[in-house]
């Protein structure tokens, strides 16, 4: 493999380790042992667990942020709304992904309050990305931007923690009471 593919194998193994465990949690040791590398070799390809973390962060937002953009091409705003509301349930099929969102702002959270305002501004600028361009998919319409973050929010704290389909919290969803069936 060389140096880029392991590079990917070593993002894809951090964003399962660090969805389970967090950042404190989750210790280097497990990301390489997952890829099959040696810590030296993952430390070859990344500085340090921060720059791991970080990069897994940005990877998983820029994935969900291609599959809106991908979801939502050629549609005017509300149409952009209703698909990647659709798009939103199967990207969040990956438990990984949902949980390193989640993770996402405790990580922020404790490093803040350690002093490390750098790591917190990275991330939030990932989130403001994605925030960004659903906002033009939306055409910038401010009901439209808030319902689908306030559900898609609401969706991510709901599955993580663990209400099952059909349970009543999910009739208040737009993402899962769409009028045409194929939203949830």
């Amino acid at each position: 493999m060389s140096a880029e593919e392991r590079r990917e194998s070593v993002l894809r193994a951090a964003i399962t380790e660090f969805a389970r465990g967090g950042y404190a949690g989750t210790s280097t040791a497990a990301i390489a042992r997952r890829v099959g590398v040696s810590q030296p070799y993952l430390f070859r390809l990344f500085p340090d667990k921060r720059a791991i973390f970080l990069a897994a962060a940005r990877r998983c937002t820029e994935e969900v942020r291609r599959g809106f953009e991908s979801a939502a091409e050629g549609l005017d705003p509300q149409g952009a709304y209703e698909a990647m509301c659709r798009a939103y349930t199967d990207l969040i099929a990956d438990r990984d992904r949902l949980m390193l969102q989640m993770q996402m702002c405790v990580a922020v959270h404790v490093a803040e309050e350690a002093g490390d305002r750098e790591f917190g501004e990275e991330i939030r600028e990932a989130w403001a990305g994605m925030w960004d361009s659903v906002r033009l998919m939306l055409g910038a319409d401010e009901g439209l931007v808030g319902s689908f973050f306030g559900n898609g929010m609401f969706i991510n704290t709901a599955l993580a923690l663990g209400f099952p389909e059909g349970h009543r919290v999910w009739t208040t969803c737009d993402i899962f009471n769409m009028d045409d069936g194929k939203g949830g």
